[in-house]
């Protein structure tokens, strides 16, 4: 049975990250943080992954722990699921293309590690005047990025959402209490 009363709904949150085997680096050094992530999102909002293996596979576990509610967006058919999403959306669209109706259906972003599509879809929810929180120390694109911003919180000049740095999970949590208000 699903349970969304404990959660906030007026805010939607995207987790985005490495894909990938749970039981391989870089992803298996980040399940910590990851599955802690999850629970503590899951306790507040609906999260929503790519709903995958990698980063989303933990997040979403986290989530489930705690009888959260996470909304996974996947590529194509949806066969390569992960078992602890809520609910699947199965879109029929490549990587890329299932990434925009994440950022779209979401209203903050946190992006952990990850490779081109996290860099796509970090500049996508930017793009979309949303804002990110990159998740500092995990890797990837998340750390990388941190170092063209522009006023350390802007992708670009025209300043179009900011772009937040976070060193934990407490920190996050911070940063989407302050947005929501």
């Amino acid at each position: 049975m699903l349970n969304i009363r404990n959660t906030n709904k007026s805010i939607k949150v995207g987790v985005i990250g490495y894909s990938g085997s749970i039981n391989e680096s870089p992803v298996k050094e980040l399940e910590n943080i990851c599955v802690k992530l999850g629970e503590e999102l899951g306790k507040r909002y609906v999260v929503f992954t790519g709903g995958r293996d990698g980063v989303m596979e933990l997040v979403c576990k986290g989530v489930a722990n705690v009888n959260g509610f996470s909304v996974g967006v996947l590529p194509w058919e949806g066969s390569d699921s992960n078992e602890y999403n809520s609910l699947v959306i199965s879109t029929g669209l490549d990587f890329q293309m299932r990434s925009f109706i994440l950022v779209k259906s979401v209203d903050v972003v946190v992006s952990i590690g990850g490779e081109i599509g996290t860099a796509v879809e970090i500049l996508a929810t930017y793009a979309n005047k949303k804002p990110v929180i990159l998740l500092r120390g995990t890797g990837g694109w998340t750390d990388r990025i941190s170092k063209v911003l522009i006023d350390d919180k802007y992708l670009d000049n025209r300043k179009m959402a900011p772009v937040y740095q976070a060193w934990s999970v407490e920190e996050v949590l911070d940063i989407i209490e302050k947005i929501q208000k």
